[in-house]
């Protein structure tokens, strides 16, 4: 695209897929927490074995034709675990929703550690791209292998160690190109016209790298890269030691967020907002409205710029939403990337798991983000001499410079 802790977690995910990604990948998937104390996949589990069990009529029949003739008629070996969870990914794929989709067991691991912001791999956020039915880099996470030997936003993954995968294998190539710490995976790439190759060194990689630094005129920054466990905490603690160095205002990057977990981005909200201001509504599939409120006094009363770009997704579009409605924040950049539901993660009992789009959020003023997007208060395009928007020299960054003279 959650918390281990005795607390049911449901997540979400944005294809960067910050595709940390983002992986991260990245996904580009927003996360939602709720302490549900595993209701939630009791309900999921037993609805199915209700389903499985009273309804015969068309998806068991059909299944138990398929397997007729494969009996019959399969000369090769049958992998009968295999069968199953093809079937379940396959049933779930006819739903056409980018964000919903069957995790098998086997990579239901991968999954969690991706959205927990800590695995050994190379550091990218993907995402599914349905037009050329290939897995799309959103973007590569700072100073990653991936980073490092020239990976871009925009890059299609054709193959992984050879292997051709389509979009609908995001999870299973996700976990094929984690591994063991040191060793190498290949990847072709295909680039505009060109098909590139890269060996990639493992590492692990720490997802929400929080950075921050006092720019001029006293001004604080923090780049949020995503949305994952601890984010919200590493914030305030970044905040904090740039307090102490007596920043008047201060940037919060969230360009190439891919987005995470949403609570984490509701967190940061509240450290901002007034006490009972509305962040957020989301509203499910039977028009029940939920609405999340500030509960706390806000920490940080001074001028805000918040940076986005195309690439910022989610959780990145739930705080910018929620800041700029309430009158919190200035939003300067590009348009951001409209990714306005939220997936819960079902664990059945097999330990396999479905992460189902369940809810549309909107923000404080009612505003829908779903392949809309936000609008900035100004629009500030980078220059045509920036070849990756991951690596702006600050000289060139015009949408930084353009929050410093707001905020001077």
């Amino acid at each position: 695209m959650e918390e281990k802790k005795g607390i049911q977690t449901y997540k979400v995910v944005m294809l960067v897929i910050l595709s940390v990604f983002l992986t991260f990948l990245f996904t580009s998937i927003g996360i939602n927490r709720k302490n549900a104390n595993g209701g939630i996949q009791q309900q999921a589990t037993s609805f199915l074995d209700k389903y499985i069990s009273n309804d015969k009529s068309d998806l068991d029949n059909k299944i138990e034709k398929c397997r007729r003739v494969i009996d019959k008629y399969f000369l090769g070996e049958i992998n009968e675990e295999k069968l199953i969870d093809s079937a379940a990914k396959g049933y779930v794929a006819g739903l056409d929703d980018p964000y919903t989709e069957y995790i098998s067991k086997e990579d239901m691991k991968a999954y969690t550690e991706n959205i927990m912001g800590n695995f050994v791999g190379i550091g990218i956020y993907m995402v599914k791209n349905t037009e050329a039915n290939l897995v799309e880099v959103l973007s590569p996470i700072k100073n990653s292998p991936a980073e490092q030997v020239g990976i871009q936003p925009g890059d299609l993954i054709k193959s992984v160690d050879g292997v051709q995968y389509t979009a609908d294998d995001l999870n299973t190539m996700s976990s094929k190109i984690k591994g063991e710490e040191g060793t190498v995976v290949k990847l072709e790439i295909i680039r505009g016209n060109e098909t590139l190759n890269f060996d990639i060194t493992r590492t692990t990689i720490k997802v929400n790298q929080i950075e921050g630094e006092v720019l001029e005129n006293n001004i604080g920054y923090i780049e949020i890269p995503s949305f994952d466990e601890d984010t919200a905490k590493d914030f305030k603690a970044k905040f904090e030691e740039l307090q102490k160095q007596n920043i008047k205002s201060l940037i919060i990057d969230l360009r190439n967020n891919g987005g995470g977990i949403v609570n984490e981005s509701l967190q940061i909200a509240k450290m901002i907002a007034d006490k009972g201001s509305t962040l957020l509504y989301t509203v499910d599939k039977n028009n029940r409205e939920k609405v999340e409120k500030s509960n706390n006094d806000p920490i940080i009363k001074m001028p805000i710029v918040i940076l986005v770009n195309e690439n910022s997704a989610s959780a990145s579009e739930i705080l910018t939403g929620a800041l700029k409605d309430l009158g919190k924040a200035t939003i300067i950049g590009t348009k951001t990337y409209g990714k306005g539901v939220i997936q819960n993660v079902l664990t059945l009992d097999d330990g396999s798991g479905i992460k189902v789009t369940s809810e549309e959020y909107q923000t404080p003023n009612r505003n829908k983000i779903n392949k809309v997007g936000i609008e900035p208060d100004e629009t500030v395009e980078l220059p045509e001499t920036v070849k990756n928007i991951l690596q702006v020299e600050k000289e060139e960054d015009t949408q930084l410079k353009k929050a410093i003279e707001k905020l001077k």
